[in-house]
């Protein structure tokens, strides 16, 4: 009885993350407004299924968000611990959050609904990346490699109003304006 169990769980996780891994692609391709008939039928399951395991749109839009806010902030430690400076650091991870922002489709207009069910992806993204990046700027500040009186949810805000994409301005164009952004933030010669 406990082994059928067992097999019971262990199926019910990989259908949920094949839900997951199907919603995440068709988010990408056609944004969160997306049918779930189609992420049903990318993920091979019927749209009961998808319903059971994520009653409402905004579980599912939450649920796949967060993996890729998680490893955002899991990011910031490893990155500060493998990079020869601080304002290194915050250099690659500010180019891994600009990557997350502008691939996400539907992400910025997610967090703009102002459906009440989204509310926790915005207080997901405040506790989580917000720490993250304060870790990278205290470091930053610690060497001196960084003008004063910049806060981490200021900064992420600056990036992510970059990072609004439209047909002539692209993720590219996103990366440089925020490269541009980091350079101001940055004290000339920290010696």
């Amino acid at each position: 009885m406990q082994e059928s169990v067992g097999v019971r769980q262990a199926q019910a996780q990989r259908t949920r993350s094949g839900v997951l891994k199907a919603a995440a692609a068709v988010f990408v391709e056609r944004g969160i407004q997306a049918p779930v008939r189609d992420i049903a039928e990318r993920a091979g399951v019927g749209v009961g299924t998808v319903y059971r395991n994520f009653p409402t749109r905004a579980d599912l839009v939450t649920a796949v968000y967060r993996h890729q806010i998680d490893a955002c902030t899991a990011l910031a430690p490893r990155l500060l611990e493998e990079s020869p400076s601080p304002f290194t650091a915050l250099t690659l991870w500010t180019d891994a959050f600009v990557d997350f922002l502008v691939t996400k489709h539907g992400l910025g207009a997610a967090l703009r609904s102002g459906d009440p069910g989204l509310e926790n992806l915005h207080t997901l993204m405040l506790d989580t990346l917000v720490p993250a990046c304060a870790s990278l700027l205290d470091a930053c500040a610690a060497t001196e490699e960084l003008r004063p009186g910049i806060t981490a949810y200021t900064l992420l805000r600056a990036i992510g109003n970059l990072c609004i994409t439209g047909p002539d301005y692209d993720q590219a164009d996103a990366k440089v304006m925020v490269a541009f952004l980091l350079a101001g933030c940055r004290i000339a010669d920290p010696a």
